[in-house]
């Protein structure tokens, strides 16, 4: 049987989160609390989930924003919909009713016997008919046929109120909400997300043994290495909003900065590899330090510092609420550390300009960040003169 349209739409949404995470049916199912199997049936359209709770919790973990999640609920409401009329019992056949038969027919006349007498009527075709017998009285034929249809209407209304959600008129089109035009955001924002500590020293955590991993790139090649090697940041990830008003004059003032932990995990069993052995620097920017493995993280504002003059000069932090505008940018550099968890996070910043207020779901390229712990991982470090990856001491 072919899949209903609204069912395959929904499919193709569920496989499409799926497939923006990364991870396998068995580890995103144990993150759900459902079988791999499940959510396998899920992406294949075999299966609608009888409650939206379970696909908002795999759209959360894969990032998914609030408009991506709203038009989630509907494709899952029109096959929702879709399951439930597949479901439905198909209505019972009304058995037609045969029309009763005469009560009282008249009697046929008996075949004359071997000894019966001729009937002289019949004998003398010119003698006089004689008068027939009237029939006894009985129900007449219209009553028969009235009581027959009365009981295919009972038959009919019986069938009707036993089934409410069936109708035999077609259906009245479904009623389209005028588009909303939706005004665009007044100011734009872009991430960095493959920053390292002053430029050069950073870690990243590689499920590949050291004879398999390339050397370490330049800073400004970091996410093509990190993306060939599958390599996820190893206990710090640095990660730059710039935010940039459309209006010189109209300014848009960022009120708070929220992180949001969607998935706690086990530390990764991977090998952890410094891209150097340090490098240190003058200056160390003002940022927003976010503690991962606390139950309910926050972007906590820290001074910078700037030690490249003959005295150590304060960067003061961002405090919220600040304003923006086209001629006055501004960079908001977070700093998220974990020992403990394999997180996956995103973050929320609210913002409210002329009249208007909203919150920004800042992702890294439509998935959550990415950050785990390194303790107890083997460690290695790029020994340039012989090219190989050594462990460090």
């Amino acid at each position: 049987m072919p899949k209903d349209a609204a069912v395959e739409e929904f499919a193709g949404l569920v496989c499409a989160l799926k497939a923006r995470d990364g991870r396998s049916y068995e580890a995103l199912g144990r993150r759900l609390s459902v079988s791999a199997s499940t959510l396998h049936r899920y992406c294949s359209g075999a299966t609608v989930p009888e409650e939206f709770a379970v696909v908002d919790r795999l759209a959360l973990m894969c990032g998914a924003d609030e408009e991506e999640r709203r038009a989630l609920e509907a494709a899952w409401t029109e096959a929702d919909r879709a399951r439930r009329r597949a479901a439905s019992p198909a209505p019972t056949p009304v058995p037609a009713v045969s029309a009763a038969p005469e009560s009282n027919p008249e009697p046929s006349a008996p075949e004359p016997g071997p000894g019966s007498a001729p009937d002289p009527a019949a004998a003398d075709p010119s003698a006089p008919e004689a008068p027939r017998a009237r029939p006894r009285r009985g129900a007449p034929a219209p009553l028969l046929v009235a009581a027959a249809v009365a009981l295919v209407v009972l038959a009919l209304a019986a069938t009707l109120l036993g089934h409410p959600t069936r109708t035999t008129s077609a259906p009245a089109p479904a009623s389209t909400a005028p588009a909303r035009t939706v005004a665009p955001l007044p100011f734009t924002w872009s991430i960095g997300s493959q920053l390292w500590e002053g430029g050069c020293g950073h870690t990243y955590l590689v499920d590949r043994a050291p004879r398999a991993v390339a050397p370490p790139p330049v800073a400004a090649d970091s996410g093509a290495w990190a993306g060939t090697h599958g390599a996820v940041h190893g206990g710090e990830a640095l990660v730059r909003i710039t935010v940039q008003g459309r209006s010189p004059s109209d300014a848009v003032v960022l009120h708070a900065l929220h992180v949001r932990v969607v998935d706690r995990a086990a530390p990764l069993p991977w090998n952890a590899y410094r891209m150097d052995n340090g490098c240190g620097g003058a200056v160390t920017p003002r940022h927003f330090a976010v503690d991962l493995d606390r139950p309910r993280p926050l972007a906590r504002p820290v001074d910078g510092l700037d030690a490249s003059g003959a005295e150590v000069r304060k960067i003061p932090a961002v405090s919220v609420p600040y304003k923006v505008t086209s001629s006055d940018p501004e960079e908001l550099l977070v700093s998220a550390r974990t020992a403990g968890c394999d997180c996956r996070w995103y973050l929320e910043l609210e913002w409210s300009a002329g009249g208007r207020t909203g919150t920004v779901r800042i992702t890294d390229g439509g998935k959550p960040f990415r950050t785990s712990g390194t303790r107890g991982r083997p460690a290695y470090v790029h020994d340039s003169a012989e090219g190989r990856w050594i462990t460090s001491s």
